[in-house]
């Protein structure tokens, strides 16, 4: 099949034999491609034909797949190309480490033409999802529930995680988590987490927390919503986890904080009443009453 718009894809590959049936499978399915023998010429025909996805051998002399997905991910302009690693070993400490340096799959050798373009296949989808996610969403933030939340600041001002925070806003309440986020800013959960972290000092999941707990304070305060409804409108399926994670952010229960927060407007209002009420008996007094 050819495919409209060519997707540009990379092998790097040392053995000669398998680098020139990927690209002839790979041609034959309608890729453009591009074949590098080694680390090195991998890493520099990715700079300078950034292709839409890589394929990547671990084990080569000189420089293995591992070091060429991390010099990748340094750099801005190839840090979001799909990786997808190829390797003779399955092990569960070299798939570990391989997703934990932000590759996207993992095909044992040998693996099936089959296996890889339905990896292939895998990745274009989720890139037409963020695509479609960008093109829908991204100039219309959600602000059903955080109109209530009086301009509190959430998020801080890094033009280079806006995409990441308008996703947070746009599905707090949905339930997504770090994997959701991942795929619909294009990086992988690893790189993504590493990323946050560093520009920020606080997780994704954390910013996902801290969204959800600035909704539901509100809700808590202001309505006679159930601790369950609020949960669910803040995007949790079960009232424990709210709860829970609810506790760990303010020191208190949902319950408890509601109660706390009753007793304090209670007694605001009852300290406005002495006032007004000193207020009538002092201007009685004067008229002589």
């Amino acid at each position: 099949m050819i495919h409209e718009s060519s997707k540009k894809i990379l092998v790097i590959e040392d053995d000669a034999v398998t680098r020139n049936v990927f690209l002839e499978v790979l041609e034959a399915q309608g890729f453009d491609t591009i074949g590098a023998e080694n680390g090195l010429a991998g890493i520099q025909q990715a700079q300078e034909n950034l292709p839409d996805l890589v394929i990547c051998d671990i084990l080569m002399p000189d420089m293995d797949g591992y070091s060429v997905l991390t010099t990748l991910r340094q750099y801005p302009d190839t840090a979001i190309i799909p990786f997808i690693f190829l390797t003779g070993s399955n092990t569960q400490a070299d798939l570990r480490k391989g997703m934990e340096l932000g590759a996207d799959d993992y095909l044992t050798k040998p693996s099936t033409i089959e296996d890889l373009l339905r990896a292939i296949a895998v990745r274009f989808e989720k890139q037409a999802l963020l695509k479609y996610w960008y093109t829908n969403n991204s100039h219309q933030v959600n602000r059903s529930l955080a109109s209530s939340i009086n301009s509190e600041s959430i998020f801080p001002s890094i033009p280079q995680l806006q995409s990441v925070f308008d996703f947070i806003e746009d599905n707090y309440h949905q339930g997504i988590t770090l994997s959701d986020v991942a795929v619909a800013v294009g990086y992988s959960p690893a790189y993504l987490t590493n990323r946050v972290a560093k520009q920020t000092g606080e997780t994704v999941n954390a910013w996902i927390v801290k969204r959800r707990m600035a909704a539901a304070r509100p809700l808590l305060k202001n309505t006679n919503q159930t601790i369950e409804q609020i949960g669910i409108a803040v995007g949790y399926q079960n009232t424990c986890h709210f709860s829970r994670q609810f506790r760990q952010h303010h020191g208190l229960s949902p319950k408890t904080w509601r109660k706390q927060q009753q007793l304090l407007e209670s007694s605001k209002t009852t300290k406005l009443q002495l006032i007004k009420n000193h207020g009538s008996l002092e201007k009685l007094v004067s008229l002589g009453c």
